[in-house]
């Protein structure tokens, strides 16, 4: 029987329509905490000419973010287990408004590197603790399931929204006001959710074991840096230590994990076949769509030359698909099976991805467009279901935990979505060679990004600039056709994966196939 602390809706808010309203602000909270993890995309070539960042520091302007809030929500998920998962959700709106301005006034690359990475921490207490909630609210198999569904149509379309409403605000703004946008949203929430959301929490939780959590953010840190510069750099020295680093503190992370009577983390659900494919699952469907929307985003302005608002409603069809995938995805995967569902939902974001490899300059909309729609629809169906299985799999008072499995997975796979994919676009781009009689520290500042070559490229008399320009733009599409070739082949894997993996695996209410 559920304790006082565990839940105090009541039986008349979970019959009335309180529960939904409760769903409304949460949503909200996943929807701006999704839109800041790409609303940058648009506004790179912005932030590459006021800060005039390296090519680095630009990645890490881009990912930083989304890799701090893997590092810390195993940990804030488990937080929010002890102290109440209402509280720590209405105080990190408060932080996430505070950094908010912090980012929008940045006036160095470091600044904004640290600006984003605070977002970062002010977002890891959102995430976990919304989807915990609704594990808690919503008590019925298929009502939750439709709630996990508009939860997750909105984390998926989120990513895709990000570029339409960083589009408008460019075009009328200067580039601070992307963040700005999160002051009186986090506003409404803190208002409302203070009225309406339940408290819950783990009514026997146990310590929070500080230790564990430095191990889990030691390590999911130090894995993603050594993968990000090792895909632009090699295996130099620092990405071999950091390497070393993160997997010693993830290994360490789990057996302690396993001698705890309450640990951040229960180890013992990834032994689960079910629980296991669904986490991978996630990761990776969130890493084809944020790779792509991010790059995207620079195609149509940098290469195709459209302004940022019409860059940002041309990648809408994802959003669109995401959040039509993500209501039905219930529905559908009881109807048929998880597995098929999931496993499905990859393929068809590999399937786009390998589209991409015949990407050129002149490419229509039609195909793009077509291509969004396609990686909106499998993200929705995929993300949704597996976030349901997740959440499905532990008891109630561990939500916060499961919640924050289902999440970190999210980000890490938003994180190594730019990151990894980045470093091939980067990679390739470097490479290529600047014109004849091309000034040294232009074409130092147009190798570093295409952003840089644009503006680099001002300088030029036109005929030079245009050649430096081609040259650059085509070097950037090379990249971008080869990191979504690599991308097909690990989201058409990982389909492969899933179908073996969640075989069996069913929704609650559901039937098995």
């Amino acid at each position: 029987m559920t304790s006082i602390k565990e839940s105090t809706a009541g039986p008349d808010a979970e019959r009335g329509p309180g529960r939904w309203l409760a769903l409304a602000v949460l949503v909200l909270a996943v929807l701006l905490v999704a839109v800041d993890a790409t609303v940058l995309g648009l506004a790179t070539p912005y932030i590459s000419e006021d800060l005039e960042p390296s090519g680095t520091q630009l990645l890490w302007i881009g990912d930083v973010y989304s890799f701090v809030i893997a590092g810390l929500l195993v940990s804030m998920g488990s937080l929010g287990d002890r102290i109440g998962r209402k509280k720590l959700l209405l105080c990190g709106a408060v932080a996430f408004g505070a950094v908010s301005v912090l980012n929008s006034y940045a006036t160095s690359p470091e600044m904004m590197i640290l600006a984003r990475a605070l977002l970062g921490v002010a977002g890891a207490t959102l995430m976990p603790s919304t989807l915990a909630l609704i594990r808690n609210i919503f008590h019925d198999p298929r009502e939750r399931s439709l709630a996990v569904g508009i939860w997750g149509a909105m984390a998926s379309a989120g990513a895709a929204v990000g570029p339409v409403v960083g589009g408008f605000l460019l075009e009328h703004f200067w580039w601070g006001s992307v963040f700005l946008i999160n002051l009186p949203v986090m506003a409404v929430l803190v208002l409302v959710g203070v009225k309406l959301l339940p408290e819950s929490r783990n009514p026997a939780p146990g310590p929070w074991d500080l230790l564990s959590v430095l191990l889990s953010l030691v390590g999911m840190i130090g894995v993603v840096y050594a993968i990000k510069e090792a895909a632009a750099h090699g295996l130099r020295w620092d990405a071999v230590l950091a390497a070393v680093i993160g997997v010693a503190a993830l290994t360490w992370f789990a057996r302690r994990q396993l001698t705890l009577s309450a640990p951040l983390l229960d180890m013992r659900l990834f032994s689960h076949r079910g629980f296991s494919g669904a986490v991978l699952a996630d990761l990776l469907t969130v890493l084809g769509l944020s790779g792509l929307v991010f790059f995207l985003s620079q195609f149509l302005q940098l290469v195709q030359g459209r302004r940022p608002f019409e860059a940002g409603l041309a990648e809408l069809p994802a959003a669109v698909g995401a959040v039509v995938a993500g209501l039905i995805a219930g529905v559908v995967a009881r109807r048929f099976s998880v597995r098929i569902v999931v496993a499905g939902g990859l393929a068809a974001i590999g399937l786009s991805l390998a589209v991409l490899t015949g990407l050129s300059q002149e490419t229509g909309y039609p195909l793009l467009g077509a291509v969004l729609l396609v990686v909106g629809v499998g993200a929705g169906f995929s993300f949704t279901v597996t976030a349901d299985v997740i959440l499905s799999s532990v008891p109630k008072e561990q939500a916060g935990a499961a919640s924050a499995v289902s999440e970190t997975a999210y980000e890490l796979g938003a994180a190594l979505g730019i990151a990894l994919l980045g470093s091939i676009v980067t990679g390739v781009y470097r490479d290529f060679t600047a014109p004849e009689g091309t000034p040294a520290d232009v074409a130092s500042a147009a190798h570093e990004s295409l952003g840089g070559a644009v503006e680099s490229a001002r300088s030029l008399p036109p005929h030079e600039a245009e050649t430096l320009l081609h040259a650059a733009q085509t070097s950037f599409v090379d990249g971008l056709r080869l990191a979504s070739g690599v991308g097909a082949a690990v989201l058409l894997a990982t389909a492969v994966a899933a179908w073996f993996l969640l075989r069996g695996q069913r929704l609650e209410d559901g039937v098995d196939h």
